[in-house]
């Protein structure tokens, strides 16, 4: 086809100059006309050339298969401490175990304050129940019941339910004690300072000469040969039946009648009670 392009130019080239014959004499020219050639042998083949740009991104392939299970990696860092569990249930026993070797002997002397203070929290104690056994063995009536007062051996109960002298013994006796006996100063000053203390003005103490005329015992019959407190001029028997003895709120002693019903203080010991 292109070959016949080529050759329709020079037809009517050749038909021009043959019309025109004279003005070609006239003017001779040479005209070159170009035909190409046959199609020659490919060529060798050239050399790669350079890489060209990267394409674009294509889209995501699909999903391969699984590969084969790698080997087991080195141990991770430790992490963090996860929160406690429930409590397990409580397991069996244990077999016990042998036994061991004896300690080394104590040191006696480490053991004196220990066993002072202890001693000392058991006479604390003593005392104390003491005082709740004469306060529950008093009286029915918790009025009656004074108080206590005690020395370093002796506990003392004032009771304020008028008694004769007799009864009031009695009443003393079967709770584990007697009328007061004063036997010193000390003692003398506590039960003075009980009378005064509960509002009273006197009250019956252990002391008479009912076993004996003019002779005055303590009503457990020891004799008085340590201590008394006879106010001046007593004991004088002034109606002749004065065989029993009152302790006034200054501390003295007078002989009294022993039919009297008055209020009176028991006297216990302490270790016995």
């Amino acid at each position: 086809m292109m070959r016949e392009k080529l050759l329709l130019p020079i037809i009517m080239m050749s038909a021009l100059s043959l019309s025109n014959g004279q003005h070609l004499t006239e003017e001779s020219c040479t005209v070159q006309i170009l035909v190409p050639g046959l199609k020659g042998e490919p060529g060798e083949k050239g050399q790669k050339g350079a890489p060209g740009r990267p394409g674009r991104v294509g889209p995501p392939g699909e999903i391969g298969q699984t590969g084969i299970k790698g080997q087991k990696g080195i141990m991770g860092h430790y992490g963090k401490m996860g929160p406690s569990g429930m409590k397990g249930v409580k397991g069996a026993m244990g077999d016990p175990g042998t036994k061991g070797p004896n300690g080394d002997p104590g040191v006696p002397y480490e053991c004196t304050p220990m066993r002072k203070m202890i001693g000392e929290m058991d006479i604390l104690v003593a005392q104390l129940s003491s005082e709740l056994k004469f306060i529950k063995n008093a009286l029915p009536s918790p009025a009656a019941v004074a108080g206590i007062k005690e020395t370093e051996s002796k506990v003392y109960l004032l009771v304020k339910e008028e008694k004769r002298y007799s009864d009031a013994e009695g009443y003393c006796r079967t709770r584990g004690g007697h009328l007061a006996m004063p036997k010193d100063e000390g003692a003398n000053a506590v039960i003075a300072d009980y009378i005064t203390q509960s509002g009273l003005s006197r009250i019956y103490i252990g002391i008479d000469d009912l076993h004996r005329e003019g002779v005055f015992t303590y009503v457990d019959l020891s004799a008085m040969t340590t201590f008394s407190k006879w106010r001046k001029g007593e004991p004088n028997n002034a109606y002749d039946n004065e065989d029993c003895a009152e302790m006034v709120a200054s501390g003295e002693w007078t002989d009294v009648a022993c039919h009297p019903t008055m209020y009176f203080v028991c006297e216990f010991d302490k270790e016995h009670a």
